[in-house]
């Protein structure tokens, strides 16, 4: 629900390649339940019988709209019926094929809380069934109004110096609350087999940086000063003081703002995470907020490098701790602290946030009910946890066997195409086949699951859960500072309808809740596989290869593999597809971002064709088509990558995405690979000259 980017960092460049924006965390049990390498426990009753779970998103052919041309448009084709009968939820801003699959993993994860906030007395169903209840239990949380967070908030009001408030700072990250920038480990960008530690920008309230300045965005800003006020009230500040306070915080954040990189920066250019410096360097850098005492106040040994993402984001910092009166930093660090934890806090706080976040921002016209909303906070803090009750029932081996068997195939096909590229020399091509060679698959769930020894919660208070969670999981990301990379680690839990590529680890992972229909279904033929997690599998492999996942080799690390002829010719063949993405309009004069979603786009391209290509290796060349429904097989491969875009969104979702989505939006990515596919038009028997048919110069051939 909150659209916030201040929070500790975790920073994983899988969510930058993963295959949608949805949803996913990590995090939180007083003991190990580790389960054996692959092994998932032995399954309960839990869970909903399957029949009274929400519907799944599975194609019937009744969706489609023979009224309209496949070979003009082929979301129209397949979804236009079935979005106009399917607006978006009061409770959502977006509705389509993930969504419903989040909606069903949903109502397992609640079952699922609810019999371990009513059995559960140890381990992770203690774990789940403690925030469960906690967050349900409405009128403790009234009842305590702000008092858990009291000594907080007094802690703040006390700060009236430099020092004191580079002192917070430091505080509230060893509680893991961190504010104005996310510090955490990652991979080494040069070493990827140890974590270091990187710190890079947030602090900003808004998406994105062009919020601050965008002409059109002024509506924005204006309920955003208003937002300020309201929660700064909430807290007991009077009217006029909070007024005064909120645009003190909206000046204080522009300024952040100024110095801070746009979402497209970063995502285009994954550089800027990456600017190892000293310890020593960085203190020069920043003389008003000191690197080695932070280190040494999170318990962490000073080590000689760490990455200080985007450097100049820093020295501002450091130059506003000097600069700016004290009175606007305890309004700043006033309103974050209380808006972080509005879900946790009384009714009046999280609808409040909604009001904002959700409905003047992205245009949800209802809150959630309660209960999603504390199965986010269940999958925020303790996912994990989660995640092993939610496998026990809902992953069958045979599915892993299946999935298993489709990335071996999608595997062949990606070689093959990268043998056959003509663009490419040899040289190039040896190291991508090294890169291909050391890919590494992981499908369902993790082989070991976390530990959460040492990790207290109780029914007494939700906030009190939460805060324990933070500093817990705070305290195990530290902890990999320094070591060696864990490679069975995941950055999704397995209930996460989404699927992701990890550039540092050359990882492609695929989270159960993501195999079930459109995606997969082993109901269906395989056009219908192919055409769905097929092409994800394919996505997620071509994400190693798209204009930042080819910035790292066969290791992780991040090196130039390429001979400068070649890299000039990926790049020109690169820039058609984001002027091809550029001319699509996606509302009232809003067009896409080509450069902001380019690496989705390489990976839905070349994902889609090796994904038709892994289909008829398998279907074998003595192959007899049924064709089911009337339909060919080809057909239904295309028809079913359409099938898994469609989605509505709310007006003012669909417009903050453009600005903050590296994904275009959902009815361009049914159509912009499958445009540049001979075999679509083939299979269709469109023409040159229909829109479904890029031909020519304008067709885009990358992988």
């Amino acid at each position: 629900m909150n659209a916030r980017s201040l929070k500790p960092l975790a920073l994983s460049l899988a969510v930058a390649f993963a295959v949608s924006a949805c949803n996913g965390d990590d995090a939180a049990t007083t003991e190990s339940a580790a389960t054996g390498a692959g092994d998932a426990p032995a399954a309960t009753s839990a869970a909903p019988a399957a029949e009274s779970l929400p519907p799944l998103a599975r194609f019937e052919v009744a969706d489609l709209d023979t009224s309209k041309n496949v070979c003009d448009d082929l979301d129209a084709f397949v979804n236009a019926k079935w979005l106009a009968a399917n607006p978006v939820p009061g409770d959502r801003t977006s509705w389509g094929s993930f969504e419903m699959l989040d909606e069903r993993a949903k109502a397992v994860t609640r079952g699922l809380a609810e019999d371990a906030a009513a059995n559960g007395d140890s381990g992770v169903e203690k774990l789940v069934g403690d925030f469960w209840a906690s967050g349900m239990d409405e009128a403790s949380i009234e009842q305590a109004g702000l008092a858990p967070i009291q000594p907080l908030l007094s802690d703040i009001e006390a700060l009236d110096s430099q020092e004191a408030i580079a002192g917070f700072l430091r505080d509230a990250h060893a509680r893991g609350q961190g504010l104005l920038f996310g510090f955490g480990p990652e991979a080494d960008f040069k070493n990827p087999d140890m974590n270091i530690a990187y710190a890079a920008p947030a602090g900003l309230g808004l998406p994105d940086k062009t919020y601050y300045f965008d002409e059109d965005k002024s509506d924005k800003r204006a309920a955003y000063v208003d937002h300020i006020a309201r929660v700064l009230e909430l807290t007991g500040v009077a009217a006029d003081a909070a007024r005064t306070q909120a645009e003190a915080v909206m000046a204080f954040e522009t300024r952040l703002a100024e110095a801070s990189k746009s979402t497209e920066e970063m995502s285009r250019d994954v550089s800027l995470y990456y600017h190892p410096v000293s310890v020593a360097e960085a203190d020069a850098l920043t003389p008003n907020f000191e690197w080695s005492t932070f280190f040494e106040s999170q318990g962490v040994e000073a080590p000689e490098t760490f990455s200080l993402a985007v450097p100049g984001f820093h020295q501002e910092v450091s130059e506003m701790l000097a600069e700016v009166d004290p009175a606007d930093w305890r309004a700043y660090l006033r309103f974050h602290a209380v808006d972080a934890l509005s879900p946790y806090l009384p009714e009046a706080f999280a609808q409040e946030n909604f009001a904002f976040y959700g409905r003047a921002l992205a245009g949800q016209q209802e809150i959630e009910p309660r209960w999603k909303r504390v199965l986010d906070a269940v999958e925020g803090n303790v996912g994990e946890a989660m995640g092993q009750l939610y496998v026990r029932e809902n992953f069958p081996p045979e599915s892993k066997a299946r999935m298993e068997e489709l990335v071996g195939n999608l595997r062949g096909a990606l070689k093959a195409h990268i043998q056959n590229l003509d663009w490419m020399s040899e040289e190039t091509k040896q190291k991508a086949l090294a890169k291909w060679e050391s890919f590494t698959p992981k499908i369902g769930y993790p082989e070991k699951w976390r530990d959460w020894s040492g990790l207290d919660t109780s029914r007494d208070s939700y906030v009190a859960n939460k805060l324990a969670a933070d500093r817990f999981n705070y305290q195990w990301a530290l902890s990999k500072i320094g070591e060696p990379v864990d490679r069975t680690e995941w950055g999704m839990t397995p209930q996460t309808v989404n699927a992701y590529y990890n550039p540092l680890a050359n990882e492609i992972v695929f989270p159960a809740a993501i195999l079930q229909p459109p995606f997969f279904d082993a109901e269906a033929d395989d056009a219908f596989n192919y055409g769905g997690i097929g092409a994800v599998i394919g996505h997620e492999m071509t994400h190693g290869y798209d204009d930042q996942g080819s910035r790292f080799g066969p290791s992780g690390a991040f090196e130039n593999w390429w001979t400068e002829a070649d890299a000039q010719g990926f790049q020109a063949r690169t820039g058609k597809l984001v002027r091809q993405f550029d001319e699509y309009v996606a509302i009232d004069d809003e067009h896409v971002n080509g450069n902001l979603t380019l690496g989705e786009n390489i990976a839905d391209l070349g994902g889609l064709a090796v994904a038709y290509d892994a289909m008829k290796g398998a279907q074998g060349e003595d192959f007899a088509d049924p064709m089911t429904d009337g339909y060919s097989q080809d057909q239904r491969f295309f028809i079913n990558w359409a099938t898994v875009w469609r989605r509505n969104f709310t007006d003012d979702a669909l417009k903050m995405r453009l600005k903050t989505d590296p994904h275009a939006p959902a009815n361009f990515r049914a159509i912009g690979a499958p445009s540049n596919l001979p075999a679509f038009a083939a299979a269709f028997e469109c023409k040159p000259g229909d829109a479904m048919v890029r031909s020519g110069d304008a067709r885009v051939v990358i992988w």
